[in-house]
């Protein structure tokens, strides 16, 4: 990587495919050979001084930042998140303070076609890394940004989108409690701005003479007004085996009523942009919105190369009223409460060697009163959800090269 300083190129090619399966694919499962990163970048090794570099990166690009739940490769989906920009980060992360900064259009995955990116979005932002007033801690403001130049109106459906433009400055805070075996991981996002939809609105007009009832389409910009935070605290325990046990608590604004963008003119759902929703749940039943849960978590390695963690989790709607998305359930009344029900889940992963790895993880949800509610078997069409589900995979992954530390 050095013959060419200062500079560097990278190059990623991604085929993912699916087999066999009962349902109807999607762009989460599908992404036929796929450009995943393809970019340069200029790479000066020490020209903020204290051997602190100044990297310059542009093209297509996959990156994770903060703790993922914001934004995410999602490695445990078929397919992967990427954008294509440019990335100017400022420092390293060995360095005692870094700036990470970013604007880019999201890439729009094409199942069976070369991705493109989406020009009519940007996401955008930076995140300062601040590690100078202790060795144990580590302060994380940062800000998070998307602009929609929407097109409500478009006369092709499908290529309709709505105006928005939202803003997310946050706050994390981890690191250690000194040398007593306590670590902890806190952050804090709050969201405003517009948000754009597009409502039918019955109307009337008079054509010759007589009155008559029509319907149009209507673009109306909501005031986007969200807040989600998240607090962990762990201890790791003086044994061979490294075991940690965690306490965790996640919270996330959902819409006050039912309908609320049209009744007061907000939406209050928070927006997790591009984040992995494997942290709320083993079955990814959950993401960070209209939502609020404990978890409580063991992890442990009973050999140098294997790793198990296992935990439990239990899930209330933020709102009774408003969506549990990722599912497509609601009760606009509300009488059905909130409580979505609770989940246990193990999961052991074993590296073999330097080429092959594995993986196997076991969850069962069981519905709680909001979930039972929605069940509708008795018309046989579902959705069906008063009962267990359980959830299982074994994945391998195999590299050619090695993990390079033969």
């Amino acid at each position: 990587k050095d013959i060419l300083d200062p500079f560097r190129f990278v190059v990623e090619f991604q085929d993912s495919r699916s087999y066999n399966g009962l349902y109807q694919t999607t762009n989460s499962d599908v992404n036929e050979f796929e450009l995943i990163q393809g970019y340069g970048e200029l790479y000066f090794k020490n020209a903020l001084g204290n051997n602190r570099p100044l990297s310059i990166r542009a093209g297509r690009q996959a990156l994770e930042l903060l703790d993922r739940r914001l934004v995410g490769t999602n490695q445990f989906r078929n397919t992967t998140n990427n954008f294509e920009g440019y990335r100017v980060r400022f420092g390293k992360k060995q360095n005692d303070w870094d700036l990470d900064t970013f604007a880019f259009h999201p890439v729009t995955r094409l199942k069976y076609q070369f991705d493109e990116p989406d020009t009519d979005t940007w996401f955008y932002g930076g995140v300062l890394s601040l590690k100078q007033w202790s060795q144990y801690i580590t302060i994380q403001p940062y800000f998070l940004g998307r602009s929609v130049d929407g097109d409500p109106y478009n006369p092709v459906v499908s290529a309709r989108k709505n105006n928005q433009d939202i803003y997310a400055p946050g706050l994390r805070v981890y690191g250690l409690f000194g040398n007593s075996g306590f670590d902890f991981d806190a952050d804090i996002n709050k969201q405003f701005g517009r948000f754009g939809v597009t409502r039918t609105v019955n109307a009337t007009r008079t054509v010759n003479g007589k009155k008559q009832n029509y319907t149009y389409q209507q673009e109306s910009l909501l005031q986007h007004d969200a807040l989600a935070y998240s607090l962990e605290l762990g201890y790791t325990f003086d044994h061979d085996w490294k075991p940690r046990a965690s306490l965790y608590y996640g919270y996330g604004t959902g819409d006050k009523e039912a309908n609320s963008g049209a009744t007061d003119g907000k939406n209050q759902r928070f927006d997790a942009f591009y984040g992995f929703n494997q942290p709320w749940s083993r079955n990814d039943y959950f993401s960070w919105d209209n939502i609020h849960t404990p978890k409580a978590r063991l992890e442990f390695k009973p050999h140098e190369d294997v790793r198990v963690d296992m935990g439990y989790n239990a899930y209330w709607l933020e709102n009774e009223k408003a969506a549990w998305n990722r599912a497509g359930l609601q009760d606009r009344t509300g009488k059905s409460g909130n409580f979505l029900g609770h989940e246990i889940d193990i999961r052991v992963r074993h590296k073999l060697n330097a080429y092959v790895d594995w993986s196997a993880s076991y969850a069962r949800f069981e519905p709680g009163s909001f979930t039972r509610a929605q069940d509708k078997s008795y018309n046989g069409v579902g959705p069906y959800t008063s009962q267990a589900s359980n959830f299982f995979y074994f994945e391998v992954s195999l590299n050619a090269f090695g993990d390079g530390k033969l």
